[in-house]
């Protein structure tokens, strides 16, 4: 899927504006530049960030719900996907978008990004050591779901949703996980990848 293509379903089925597709095609000229030094991304996936990363990330928006989402915590953000994404979507700033990351180059590039975008977000370096106020958590290439839902339980004191983007071993990799009565789940289907899925979690 080429880069015209990836911006019409962006503009046309999620929702972003042409001041935000601006936003967009300065961050992946800057990813571009960033990763000529630093290994942010697979080099092999540079002629495809259009739809392997930010299409992939953008489609989360559609199963976010606005009137009950306004803290959204990415874990694990590396080169601000889905996180960096969400927050550029969000020029109304309906929601306050936290970025976790440990890696300090890859912190260093976000941060960066931040400030050229002159972006509404939040920049951390460890889940661990934060109260995690969230509504929605979510999570493209961070931990093991089972760890994922381990954080969930443990640190989050609400009722809250991940949404988390997973290959095609997602039905296995949940069968796998102990899930309580507090939590149900939906698998969706990716529009970038036919056999990767979109794990919709409800806590209660």
């Amino acid at each position: 899927m080429n880069e015209l293509k990836v911006i019409e379903i962006l503009k046309n089925e999620i929702g972003f504006s042409d001041l935000s597709i601006k936003k967009l095609k300065k961050f992946h000229n800057y990813l571009l530049e960033y990763n000529k030094s630093y290994n942010l991304i697979s080099k092999n996936t540079e002629k495809s960030i259009w739809s392997r990363h930010i299409l992939d990330s953008a489609q989360i928006i559609k199963f976010i719900d606005a009137k009950k989402t306004k803290n959204i915590f990415d874990f694990g953000s590396g080169a601000g996907f889905p996180g960096l994404v969400i927050g550029i979507y969000d020029e109304k700033d309906k929601f306050h978008v936290k970025l976790f990351e440990k890696s300090p180059v890859k912190r260093s590039f976000l941060s960066y990004v931040k400030e050229k975008l002159d972006l509404n977000i939040e920049i951390a370096s460890n889940v661990y050591d934060e109260n995690i106020l969230a509504d929605l958590i979510v999570c493209r290439a961070f931990k093991k779901l089972e760890e994922i839902i381990q954080i969930s339980r443990e640190k989050v004191k609400k009722p809250h949703k991940l949404i988390i983007l997973k290959g095609k071993n997602a039905q296995k990799e949940i069968k796998n996980v102990s899930l309580d009565k507090n939590y149900s789940y939906k698998l969706k289907n990716s529009i970038t990848d036919n056999d990767s899925k979109i794990l919709l979690v409800q806590a209660k």
